[in-house]
């Protein structure tokens, strides 16, 4: 039977467990900086200039921002963040962060990347999950076309073929590694050829245990009826059905090439759409728990809430593998520690790459603080309580 448990996601001694107090004083003057809009813009401005004349900055950047988002350069660099993730009972998904440039060898390159990140998950509880993007396997002018119904030349159809073939060696790998892999989303103007790609590759290798997970962005207004589609599908031909939830990341893009070509945008009218579709979504992934298989991926403290009544409600062990927690490295702690301490499933995305080449992970990873409402301030007074906290024990 399931420990019916009182989650609170407040306690900060859990949250910050993991740090000492030289670290935290780290994370008070990254999270300073970052709750300032300007700072974060001249600062990524400035990192990109160094990195462009060879300015030696990287071991800077290892001290601030890479250190705290990103494992290290390599799978290898990763292992210190994986053990101390670990005697805390969060997992790791090692995230290969770098964006490809755009052709046939770095499309390779990548794929090859994360066949080793596949190799290293085998067997190992604490690396339950490899990811990937499809954009990093292939051409998405490639992708749009084909979800537009236009007629590729013989170039791009091979280019096309190759980038199939590249996400069934990914999905095949993980199955024979028996571990599982998450397809991440896109952009909505090929988004339907990503979810082609995991829905064949899901009927392939799902069909004893779920290995591939599809993802899907709620802040899309058609997206809970995607899910519950795809999910009727997955019924109807046999195989398990893997469901990453996330709330989305491409908004602002979303928004301007709908009114660039004069289309309905595909995002919802406001965040409270986006909140409630995203809660009916986990309501509906845990309805059909034993069919569906759930990653909630989620800095949203209600809705990791709400997960977690869910559960217990549906009288599912915490540990059980078919629900999973899930936040970014360096994000979130209150929710990801708090969490596994009350015996749920967590894993934390631990970015990964060169240095020079993580920067538009890392910017992004910015200025997402600074523009999601309240993120930066809300992480900023998290460690400015524990900080307070730790004196008043002290003292």
């Amino acid at each position: 039977m399931p420990i019916k448990t009182k989650i609170s996601l407040e306690n900060l001694e859990v949250a910050f467990a993991s740090k000492s107090n030289t670290e935290l004083r780290k994370m008070y003057l990254i999270f300073a900086t970052m709750n300032n809009n300007t700072a974060v813009k001249l600062g990524i401005k400035m990192a990109n200039l160094a990195f462009a004349i060879n300015f030696p900055i990287k071991g800077l950047m290892k001290k601030t921002m890479f250190g705290h988002f990103c494992g290290g350069e390599s799978i290898e660099d990763c292992q210190k963040t994986v053990d101390e993730l670990a005697d805390f009972n969060i997992g790791t998904i090692l995230d290969y962060s770098v964006e490809g440039k755009g052709n046939e060898a770095s499309y390779d390159a990548t794929k090859n990347e994360i066949l080793r990140t596949i190799e290293r998950s085998a067997g190992d509880e604490n690396i339950p999950f490899a990811v990937f993007k499809v954009t990093g396997l292939g051409s998405y002018e490639i992708m749009t076309k084909v979800q537009e119904g236009k007629t590729l030349n013989s170039k791009e159809e091979i280019a096309f073929e190759n980038l199939k073939k590249r996400v069934d060696e990914l999905c095949n790998a993980a199955y024979q590694a028996k571990t599982k892999i998450l397809v991440d989303a896109e952009e909505s103007w090929f988004q339907d050829v990503i979810d082609d790609l995991a829905y064949a590759a899901m009927e392939k290798y799902n069909m004893e245990d779920c290995i591939v997970y599809n993802t899907y962005q709620m802040y899309r207004h058609d997206m809970l009826e995607r899910l519950k589609a795809a999910k009727a599908v997955a019924a109807h031909k046999g195989y398990k059905f893997g469901a990453k939830l996330v709330r989305g990341a491409y908004m602002e893009k979303e928004r301007e090439r709908a009114k660039s070509k004069g289309y309905k945008s595909p995002i919802q009218p406001d965040k409270a759409s986006s909140d409630r579709d995203f809660d009916a979504a986990l309501k509906f992934c845990i309805d059909n728990n034993g069919h569906v298989s759930l990653v909630a991926g989620s800095h949203n403290e209600k809705s990791n809430l709400l997960l977690t009544k869910l559960v217990e409600e549906a009288k599912i062990n915490h540990n059980d593998k078919t629900v999973y927690f899930a936040q970014l490295y360096g994000m979130s702690d209150n929710i990801s520690f708090n969490l596994a301490n009350a015996g749920f499933n967590v894993v934390k995305y631990v970015p990964y790459g060169p240095v020079e080449k993580v920067m538009p992970y890392l910017g992004r990873r910015a200025e997402e603080n600074t523009s999601v409402s309240g993120q930066s301030s809300r992480e900023f007074d998290l460690i400015k309580k524990e900080i307070a906290r730790r004196r008043s024990v002290n003292n």
